[in-house]
């Protein structure tokens, strides 16, 4: 590099003086006859001056501009040594942030979570057994009574005969309260209960005695209740009775029963939907509601049945 700088100079000491002659003014004598070079001969004199001036401030722009790579190299580590003690003095009012979070603190905080998980864990688990236990408890504990459904009676059943509960001491029943004119759902708990009546005694060998009860006495007369539960079940046993005699059966069986508004001659009672299952002496066991079909009617009769005690 230092070569080619030496003889670029040399090539420009030799063009300036060219040049310094070329500008002296012209003897009146003829110029000797000699040649010129071939840039004065195909360039114009002025257009060759400034050329070659141009030529000259590239040339040693270019020498300037080249610097030894090692000075170079100081030089930019003494930049960068500026620019980083500037920065650090910048940096130096500033508070200083947390670093990121190391492997050491990472792993605390995983073990951390996985402990707090497994505790938590275990105390729901102990919190459930207990629960459970308690319920073990009080599913084994002695029973404090039976509920208060049942009581005695006095009505008259489809044949026109007067009955008490005593009558129907020694076998199981189930009784349904409802009312003839019932457009829909007596129709159909009435035909629920004839099928579980039939699929107990094919199941379990156990007669049932299904009993309907009026809560319509206005309008379910003896005439009227036997021509109704003709359509249901041979054994089926409708009662019957004045207002009095209804309101107190099914105040003794908890039932709910009310006449709707009037039209006419035609109006509805809205009741309870509730079947009884009553014991051989008459003593209430289990209520089955709406929900429940002829299968699970069946089967739950049967099981209470089987666990009965007295």
């Amino acid at each position: 590099m230092a070569s080619i700088i030496t003889r670029n100079v040399n090539q420009l000491r030799y063009i300036n003086r060219y040049l310094s002659q070329c500008r002296s003014p012209i003897p009146s004598s003829p110029l000797p006859n000699r040649t010129l070079p071939p840039f004065h001969s195909v360039v114009p004199l002025g257009l060759g001056i400034q050329s070659l001036a141009i030529y000259q401030r590239c040339m040693f722009s270019t020498s300037t501009a080249t610097v030894n790579p090692e000075n170079q190299g100081d030089a930019n580590s003494g930049e960068g040594k500026k620019s980083e003690e500037s920065h650090q003095s910048s940096d130096a009012g500033k508070p200083v942030r947390g670093g990121p979070v190391s492997w050491f603190s990472f792993i605390l905080l995983v073990a951390t979570g996985a402990g707090l998980v497994f505790y938590y864990d275990k105390q729901k688990k102990q919190h459930i057994e207990e629960i459970n236990n308690a319920s073990e408890a009080v599913k084994q504990g002695p029973s404090v009574g039976k509920a208060a459904i049942g009581g005695p009676f006095n009505l008259i059943n489809h044949d026109g005969k007067s009955v008490t509960e005593r009558d129907f001491l020694g076998n199981w029943k189930v009784l349904y309260f409802g009312f003839t004119h019932c457009p829909d759902i007596c129709p159909d708990e009435l035909q629920k209960l004839a099928s579980a009546v039939d699929k107990i005694k094919e199941k379990a060998g156990i007669d049932i005695v299904p009993v309907f009860i009026s809560v319509d006495p206005e309008r379910d007369t003896v005439e009227q209740v036997r021509e109704y539960v003709k359509e249901f079940h041979p054994k089926l046993i409708g009662l019957t009775g004045t207002s009095d005699e209804i309101r107190n059966v099914a105040r003794a069986y908890r039932v709910y029963y009310m006449k709707t508004a009037e039209e006419d001659a035609d109006y509805l009672v809205d009741h309870s939907i509730v079947m009884y299952l009553m014991g051989p002496d008459m003593d209430f066991v289990k209520f089955f509601g709406k929900n429940n079909d002829v299968d699970s009617l069946a089967d739950g009769i049967i099981k209470e049945i089987k666990q009965y005690k007295k």
